[in-house]
């Protein structure tokens, strides 16, 4: 994260005693990126965090990736899928590469405690309400934020109701894109959002408890450990690293006269992909413009785009809906559908209401069974119908 916060109890200091009421000392734990010479939080604990009972190898389901052959654009319609387990259980998985992993989840079920020891990890919220917890302390999350957990965070999901969405975990770090931000990490003024528009745990999270199970997914697999007392003890902590909150309402969206290219649109940047937020805004307003997207072809990536609301007028007969997934693999060149711009321009609209979660990788997607499940067979024929 670009900015510091200090959160519940910390001494003047880093690194010097720290009392408990009973005269004992807070337990440090030092939570560091790239081997301590990247960003950091040192956390307070009050009991020993490394204190482990046992450790259990969990046998999982391995959710196998089948390539993308024969070489297609996909439709999913994730509003097929059946809500099962929780928001880490019931992941299913739509597509993936040896850098990221997308999947879809929808549930009304809490989490266990979960540690992502692989990567980051970016939940996108399609619907619903939640209470996020984790050992920095709780947030109220609901529709339409990105939630952004960095690596070996101890944390779990509390449902209010049915909740969707969608999961996107990283090989590594996922971070504010490296052009917005000044050579100390402030946001500049041209960015489309502002360290003001990310909401962090403003409170310690404090829970008793004894032989606490803890899922933990490693690159070798999950297990589960038994943490003598509960993770969640945390008295207070400070610095840049740190789960927080950005709402897809909050982003500006960066228009021109002409049409402007995907990375007008880019939020987040991880190892290998982008995420990128499309959002209502204005309509290209040069006199002749071309007022919807032209046939691109991604050359160095594929399109994974989740559809989230909106109008989506620009694919019109496709099939895509509120839900639907398109993926649109290096390649292949897609686009509107045939017609769409003429209707657009005859309709006079001068705003555009669709809204949708973006991912491009650099490597090709490999499909999942979640994807496989829930596909609509006919959609890479739809432009020429």
């Amino acid at each position: 994260m670009p900015h510091y916060r200090s959160v519940g109890e910390v001494p003047r200091k880093r690194h010097v005693q720290f009392r408990r009421p009973d005269g004992g000392l807070y337990a440090e734990e030092l939570m560091g990126e790239e081997g301590f010479s990247s960003d950091a939080s040192l956390l307070y604990h009050r009991y020993a965090p490394t204190a482990i009972t046992k450790a259990e190898a969990v046998d999982a389901f391995k959710s196998a990736l089948e390539p993308n052959l024969p070489l297609s654009p996909r439709h999913f319609r994730t509003q097929d899928l059946a809500p099962d387990g929780d928001l880490v259980s019931g992941r299913r998985l739509l597509a993936g590469n040896g850098d990221v992993r997308i999947g879809y989840a929808a549930s009304d079920r809490a989490s266990e405690l979960y540690r992502d020891s692989m990567g980051d990890e970016c939940v996108y919220i399609k619907s619903g309400r939640a209470r996020f917890e984790s050992m920095y302390g709780a947030m109220e999350v609901g529709e339409g934020d990105y939630v952004v957990i960095p690596t070996g965070t101890i944390h779990r999901w509390v449902p209010s109701g049915p909740v969707e969405a969608l999961t996107i975990e990283a090989s590594g770090h996922i971070r504010p894109p490296k052009r917005y931000l000044s050579q100390f990490g402030q946001f500049l003024e041209h960015a489309p959002y502002s360290e003001r528009d990310l909401r962090g745990p403003s409170e310690p999270l404090i829970v008793e408890g004894e032989d606490v199970p803890v899922l933990v997914r490693t690159r070798g697999g999950l297990t589960r450990l038994t943490y003598r007392n509960h993770p969640f003890d945390v008295v207070g902590w400070d610095g840049c690293l740190y789960p927080y909150v950005f709402n897809i309402s909050d982003f500006e969206p960066i228009v021109k006269r002409t049409h402007a290219p995907p990375p007008v649109h880019q939020t987040f940047e991880g190892p290998g992909f982008v995420i990128c937020s499309f959002c209502p805004r204005p309509l290209d307003f040069h006199p002749d413009a071309v007022p919807i997207p032209y046939n691109h072809h991604n050359v160095d990536s594929d399109e994974f785009m989740f559809y989230v609301g909106g109008d989506y007028s620009a694919r019109a007969g496709s099939g895509i809906d509120v839900g639907s997934v398109s993926l649109h693999p290096a390649g292949f060149t897609h686009g509107p559908q045939p017609g769409a711009v003429e209707a657009v321009i005859a309709s006079g609209a001068t705003q555009t209401t669709e809204l949708a979660v973006m991912i491009d990788t650099f490597r090709p997607l490999d499909l999942g069974p979640g994807a496989l499940a829930c596909e609509d067979g006919d959609y890479a024929w739809t432009w020429a119908r």
